[in-house]
């Protein structure tokens, strides 16, 4: 076999070469320079200059290096015949290395970057980025402070009518080397045309070329928002098989696209690896290690320079992976049961995306109508044991078992429905107050998109001022406070302060009842404290100055957890307040200052004003 057909073969069956179209691959042979070593000899060495081409292995072995600091040790990789080394300096256009020898006589590839950066900018080659990149500290060293969605975006899109025909999009992308045409189909829903859905419609599915452009888009159209972190924006693209996502603005409105090579030439690749390990865990039993990496992805996330919410939001992401990894899993032992037969929906702090390392699991579970109890029941048992392998992953559940196990948080849809109508009618009967406030806060993580139990609360409260009222009591009845006689007891030494029920679930209560108030089906505290600001009740300086209260005190909690983990203590929201920094007690307690006004200020509204007057806003 020649050296061509050698490369050849070993592109068609080593990623991320053979994800890409059999025509980029014959370009690569083409443009390829194959070149022989003696033992020892040095191939790359991209810590000096960065790298213009991505190399293979085609016979022998070579040695890489990933830290300039520790050249005189044994290597850090070594590959053999379809080895794949030197994108990491190629795609960054920066010298973080590696350094590669010979081990022996060895055949290697020298692929130039105008004809690999193809085979990267697949959904496959950015899953090979974001499982291989993370082993290069250099890359890691140098990384630059983390772009937002917004950042990473390109602001000049193709935009097409959705009548435009195929044809007319596959000239255009094809004048303009765009990779992707964007499609307004109008209200603010945007979505994708690609070569891959290009070519799945008209060759595959035998579409004319004057099919329009609504006809020929993508499956999977993930939208983000410009502030979204570069690794939120990655998930969402991952999650869908995508090869872009849309970036809106905080209007809605279109403002870019940030396709996956954009995503490879930021850090974003290297920290999502534990992503992509936990969504290919092959048993639950790997699932466990991975979980336990998540912290040391935390902590590398905020050294980076990303903001603390952003951290959190990812967090959650990665949460997410999890239960349905683990899901996955559990039903494919059971394959008498169907994952298109129920709606997992996350609830509390997961389901706002507020969850740190101490919260808490809650779910619920929305069967599909017409299921009967013994079928439930059936699925009630697997949902069990995904509860047990989510705390062996170190997830644990709800003290008060707020689990989709239950009978009591697993219905069918139309029970839903039936019963959040007379928790609207009735709030104090069968728990309703609390199995409201659980219910806005639901998001579908597996199955369908349903909520239709909180749509309905959402649609209907305005019709139940008394509901409302009892509403906001529960809301209230939780008093942000500096410290109560409990923590500070002499027996309690060293004294502790509870950052999440002294501070921050005030807030959160107070924020949901808002967003109730004015009708937003927003699940995040920030954006139901801008939703509601401007409002009688909730002044708009008084709830921007409560969104960064929320911000700083969520910053403060993570950075105390991810300390304890480091230190080898279980993650918790008590903090010793003896032990905390000067400047961090003095804003736990403005803060609480700020929660407890808004309270007090609340409270005083409730009574004297009429609740027809309180969402009204003021005239501009």
């Amino acid at each position: 076999m020649s050296d061509p057909e050698r490369l050849r073969a070993l592109l068609e069956s080593q990623l991320p070469f053979s994800s890409a179209p059999v025509e980029v691959r014959d370009r690569i042979v083409a443009a390829a320079e194959i070149t022989g070593y003696a033992a020892g000899e040095l191939v790359l060495n991209a810590f000096v200059t960065p790298s213009r081409a991505v190399y293979v292995v085609l016979a022998g072995q070579v040695g890489s290096w990933l830290d300039a600091r520790r050249l005189d040790s044994p290597p850090d990789e070594v590959f053999g015949p379809g080895g794949v080394f030197g994108f990491s300096a190629m795609l960054t256009e920066r010298s973080i290395g590696p350094r590669v020898h010979a081990l022996g006589p060895a055949a290697v590839a020298r692929i130039p970057a105008a004809e690999a950066t193809a085979a990267f900018v697949t959904p496959a080659g950015a899953r090979f980025l974001a499982e291989r990149m993370a082993a290069y500290p250099a890359a890691a060293a140098k990384a630059p402070e983390y772009a937002t969605a917004g950042e990473l975006a390109d602001t000049d899109p193709l935009v097409v009518d959705p009548g435009l025909p195929a044809a007319d999009i596959a000239r255009q992308l094809s004048a303009t080397g765009q990779p992707c045409a964007v499609v307004d189909l109008g209200s603010g829903r945007y979505a994708l045309v690609t070569d891959a859905s290009l070519r799945q419609r008209i060759l595959v599915d035998g579409l004319p070329g004057s099919a329009p452009a609504r006809e020929v888009v993508a499956p999977q159209s993930p939208v983000s928002r410009e502030s979204d972190s570069g690794a939120e924006a990655l998930i969402r693209v991952l999650e869908s098989d995508a090869d872009a996502t849309v970036v809106v603005g905080a209007d809605g409105q279109l403002t870019g696209v940030v396709t996956l090579r954009e995503f490879t030439l930021s850090p974003v690749a290297a920290d999502m690896a534990l992503h992509q390990r936990l969504r290919r865990a092959p048993t639950v039993a790997d699932v466990v290690p991975l979980a336990n990496q998540a912290p040391k992805t935390l902590r590398r996330l905020l050294k980076r320079g990303l903001a603390s919410g952003k951290v959190i939001a990812v967090h959650s992401s990665l949460i997410d992976t999890m239960i349905r990894r683990i899901i996955d899993l559990e039903f494919a032992a059971s394959p008498e049961l169907a994952l298109d037969r129920f709606t997992w929906l996350a609830l509390g702090s997961n389901g706002r995306r507020e969850a740190v390392p101490s919260s808490d699991i809650d779910s619920a579970v929305a069967f599909a109508d017409g299921m009967g109890e013994e079928e439930m029941d059936a699925y009630r048992a697997v949902f069990t044991r995904v509860d047990l392998d989510l705390a062996a992953a170190g997830l644990r559940g709800d003290a008060h078992g707020v689990s989709g196990r239950h009978e009591l948080l697993s219905r069918t849809n139309a029970q839903w429905r039936e019963a959040a109508r007379g928790w609207l009618v009735d709030p104090v009967g069968d728990k309703g107050a609390i199995m409201t406030s659980l219910l806005v806060d639901a998001r579908p993580l597996v199955g369908s998109v349903t909520t239709a139990a909180a749509d309905l609360v959402l649609s209907d409260l305005r019709e139940h001022p008394g509901t409302m009222r009892l509403l906001l009591e529960d809301a209230l009845a939780r008093r942000a406070r500096l410290r109560s006689f409990r923590e500070t007891a002499p027996w309690r030494s060293p004294a502790r302060y509870n950052i999440k029920g002294a501070a921050l679930l005030p807030l959160v209560n107070l924020a949901r009842w808002g967003a109730l108030m004015v009708h937003s089906p927003e699940l995040g505290t920030i954006e139901r404290l801008q939703a509601a600001g401007g409002t009688a009740f909730l002044p708009a300086e008084q709830a921007a100055s409560l969104a960064e209260v929320f911000e700083v005190l969520q910053r403060l909690r993570l950075r105390y957890q991810l300390m304890q983990l480091r230190d080898g203590q279980p993650a918790s929201d008590e903090l010793v307040f003896e032990a905390m920094s000067p400047i961090d007690r003095s804003i736990v307690t403005q803060a609480v200052r700020e929660i407890a006004a808004a309270q007090k200020r609340l409270t005083n509204f409730a009574l004297y004003v009429d609740s027809s007057e309180w969402t009204a806003r003021p005239q501009k």
